[in-house]
Parts: C-alpha cells; sequence; structure tokens
C-alpha cells in the first residue's frame, strides 16, 4: 500500500525524488517477500533479480537507472491494491443468488453452457481478476455435468479469462502497456472488442463438434469447496439488472473520465475503483458489505497476491534493465533482411516469443514489459495504438496456455488436473488466434 501511495504521489507531482524512492521501496518489497515464495515463481523471481543486476552492474549504470528500472512495473502493484475493490458489489448476495438461480432456469443446452460460461467468465473477470474463475465455475456446476463437459467448460472458463485480459481497464496487462506506450484506453477499446469476439467464435468454432454430444458419466463437482446455495431467490431466472447496470456504470466511469481527465489510466482507475463500489453499496443500502470488502481486501487479497507482485516487480527490474542496454535500437537492423515489412516480421516474431515462452513456464508479463518498455513503436515502424493492441493480443492468446497463470493454476485445483492437462486443450486456440490477430494487425492497417 505505501508503494503504491508513492507512486500515485509520484504521478500527480512529477516530483524526481519519489521516483528514487519508488525504487528503494521496490528493492525493500523484494527483499521482504523473496524469502515467501517458493517453487517456479520463486526460481523465476530470483533469476529476474540476479539476470538485472547483472545486466545493471555490466553498464555500470548509475542510481537514477538502477530506481527507474526497479520502478517499471510499480504501476502493477499500485493496480493491485485498488482494482479488486471493483469486485466488491458484484459478491452482492442477492446478485450471486440470481446468477445461481438464471445459470439453474436458462442455461441449459452445452452449447449454451459453454458460450455462456466463457462469456460471463469474462465479464466478471473484468472487475473480480481471478476471482471471477471460482465465482462463474460453482455456477456452472448447479447441476451435474458429464464428464466430457467438465473439460470443455474448463476451456470456457480459461478462454474467457482470456477475452477479459484482451479490454478489461482493470487489468495489469492494460495498465502496463497503456502506460508505457502513453496510449488511451478509449482508443484502444473499439478494435479491442472485435478482437474480443472473433476470440469468442474462434473458441465456439474449435469446442463446437463435442460440445454437441459431450461423452462420458455424469458427475457431479460441486463438494467441499463449493459455495453453498444462497436462500432469498426470488422467482425470477433472467439476468440480475442490477448488476448489469453497476458493470455497465464501471465501464462508462472510466470512459468519461478518461475523456474529461488528463491523468494516466491507472489513477483513473484507482480513484473509480475506490469510489464506484463505495456509492454502488450506499445505494444499495449494503454500507457494511463494502467495509467487509475492505477489510477482506486488505487481510486476505493483497497479502494472497505476493507472489504476483513479487515476480511483477523483478520482472520490471530485469525488463527495465534489458532496456537499459539500449536492444530497441538495434532490433529493427536484425528483422531488415526479412523479405517482409518490418512490423510485420516484428509482430511475427513477437507472437511466435510469447507462445513459446508460455509454453515452457514463463509468465507473458515478462516478455510484454520487455516489449512495451525496451522498444520504440517507431522504432518497428508501428504506432503506440497498434503496438499496443498487438501486446495485448500476445498476451491474451498464451495466458491460457502458460502453466503459471494464476487461472491454470485455479483450474487445475478446481478439477483436480494438472496444469498441463488443463492447458493443452487450449494450444489449438491459441495457434488459431495467432494468425488471427497477425490477419487482424494488418487489417486495421491497410
Amino acid at each position: 500500500m505505501l508503494l503504491a501511495t508513492i507512486f500515485i504521489l509520484q504521478q500527480f507531482t512529477r516530483w524526481e525524488l519519489l521516483t528514487d524512492v519508488l525504487g528503494v521501496l521496490v528493492f525493500v518489497a523484494i527483499a521482504i517477500l523473496l524469502p515467501r515464495l517458493k517453487g517456479i515463481t520463486l526460481y523465476l523471481t530470483s533469476a529476474f533479480v540476479v539476470g538485472g543486476v547483472a545486466l545493471m552492474l555490466v553498464q555500470k549504470a548509475d542510481a537514477d537507472m538502477w530506481f527507474g528500472a526497479a520502478g517499471m512495473n510499480a504501476t502493477i502493484v499500485t493496480l493491485f491494491a485498488f482494482a479488486p475493490l471493483f469486485g466488491i458489489p458484484v459478491r452482492l448476495p442477492k446478485y450471486v443468488a440470481a446468477l445461481q438461480r438464471f445459470y439453474e432456469t436458462k442455461v441449459q443446452s452445452g452449447v449454451a453452457l459453454f458460450a455462456g460460461t466463457q462469456l460471463l467468465t469474462q465479464i466478471m473477470g473484468a472487475f473480480i481478476n481471478v476471482g471471477s474463475i471460482s465465482v462463474v465455475y460453482h455456477l456452472a456446476f448447479v447441476k451435474p455435468r458429464e464428464a466430457g463437459m467438465s473439460k470443455l467448460l474448463a476451456n470456457a472458463l480459461n478462454r474467457g479469462f482470456a477475452g477479459a485480459i484482451l479490454w478489461s481497464p482493470y487489468f495489469a496487462a492494460m495498465a502496463l502497456i497503456t502506460s508505457a506506450l502513453g496510449v488511451r484506453w478509449s482508443e484502444l477499446l473499439p478494435y479491442l472488442v472485435v478482437l474480443t469476439l472473433l476470440s469468442f467464435l474462434v473458441s465456439m468454432a474449435i469446442d463446437f463438434r463435442k460440445l454437441l454430444h459431450p461423452e462420458g458419466k455424469v458427475e457431479n463437482r460441486q463438494s467441499e469447496d463449493s459455495t453453498t446455495p444462497i436462500e432469498g431467490v426470488d422467482g425470477r431466472s433472467g439476468f440480475p439488472i442490477g448488476l448489469a447496470v453497476y458493470l455497465i456504470s464501471a465501464i462508462a466511469v472510466i470512459l468519461i473520465m478518461e475523456s474529461f481527465i488528463d491523468l494516466p489510466m491507472v489513477l483513473i482507475t484507482c480513484m473509480t475503483a475506490v469510489t464506484v463500489p463505495l456509492i454502488w453499496c450506499l445505494f444499495q443500502g449494503q454500507s457494511a458489505i463494502y467495509r467487509e470488502g475492505i477489510v477482506n481486501h486488505i487481510q486476505v487479497t493483497l497479502p494472497s497476491l505476493k507472489k504476483e507482485i513479487t515476480l511483477f516487480l523483478a520482472a520490471g527490474f530485469f525488463s527495465g534493465s534489458i532496456g537499459a542496454t539500449g536492444i530497441g535500437d538495434y532490433l529493427p537492423a536484425l528483422l531488415e533482411p526479412i523479405p517482409l515489412p518490418i512490423w510485420l516480421s516484428f509482430s511475427f516474431m513477437v507472437v511466435i516469443l510469447m507462445i513459446i515462452s508460455s509454453l515452457i513456464g514463463l509468465h507473458p508479463i515478462v516478455l510484454v514489459t520487455i516489449f512495451a518498455t525496451g522498444i520504440d513503436p517507431a522504432a518497428v515502424h508501428m504506432s503506440a495504438n497498434d503496438y499496443a493492441i498487438l501486446l495485448l493480443g500476445g498476451w491474451a492468446l498464451s495466458n491460457p496456455i502458460s502453466p503459471a497463470s494464476a487461472v491454470n493454476n485455479l483450474l487445475a485445483g478446481l478439477f483436480k488436473k494438472t496444469v498441463f492437462e488443463l492447458a493443452s486443450p487450449n494450444y489449438k486456440y491459441a495457434a488459431c488466434m495467432a494468425v488471427l490477430l497477425l490477419l487482424f494487425m494488418l487489417a486495421i492497417r491497410l
């Protein structure tokens, strides 16, 4: 919270001393949190820190370069500190009860269940991030499902979350890319909505035949970790209007504020995350729910994010140290021998590297941070908006196949499978989206 506060003050005041303070806080945070990590997150974070330090020492970087590199991903930590507050009204009991009733009565066929689960995950994910997976999972398994349908629902949850990465203003991906490239979310949104729709259609097409004839015996995945049914559901079974109004309002406020207030996207998001849920809960007479949500956020949500926070800070430092080497200045020369426009060969390279790195367990944020902060879009003959769309698309298509992603690890626990079993059905989806992303980039540049 202190790091987020200093970052916000630095953004408002542009006081250079706060940049140094921010860098010091990042190193302190990494030093405190690193010993608490385990497994692959510990190894990756340690590698980023050691690699970043080595690069800085080789370049004989001064203190300003060290602190500047350390604060590279402070934007994301600031978003972690505030963005989850958007999810407080989403969890109001009457909304969850209405959604449960909606699933029980309206979502019947396999196709409708798959499509509804993917769309709802995308919508809920945009506001409550990874928490949407558990919420929608328990809604989808209100009734027992065939084993084949269970596997397909895992795909729907995974790809729905990937769709949210593409357009949500409350995600780390959007905060990092818009702040690093200095682009406006509202200008990207029309293109991202189209790309999100295409990703949904690709997902449906890949599994459509299996949806018509799911195989396997009926199984019920509601277990001891399941949410218990909520009492007080009325006879209506439509999508809760109040929830829909809240979700639309939260997006509308961001769009309006970005149009009239000249502030970075992350600051607008943080201000909205504090005020909009508070106003909504007060309007609904649920101020106690808001207070409970704040307490839960401070005592549970933030501590649970220590792995992501440490990894993202270390990845930011590493990417900042790479950017300090000036590698972005040499990249166009390396691409010139390829008989394609530089922007196209570069886009192809980005997509391939994102897929390969994700398959071997590297979180998408690592490469995206390096690309966003270390390479000038003009150097590869791209506008900042086009470059942002490319990086967001690369992150979204690689997340479902990464064994390091939070979504695959959460789904592995829910479905009692390994992360590789959850990721492998999405290889075809990622390949199709990679081709589609390149064609989409070509289309918007014509």
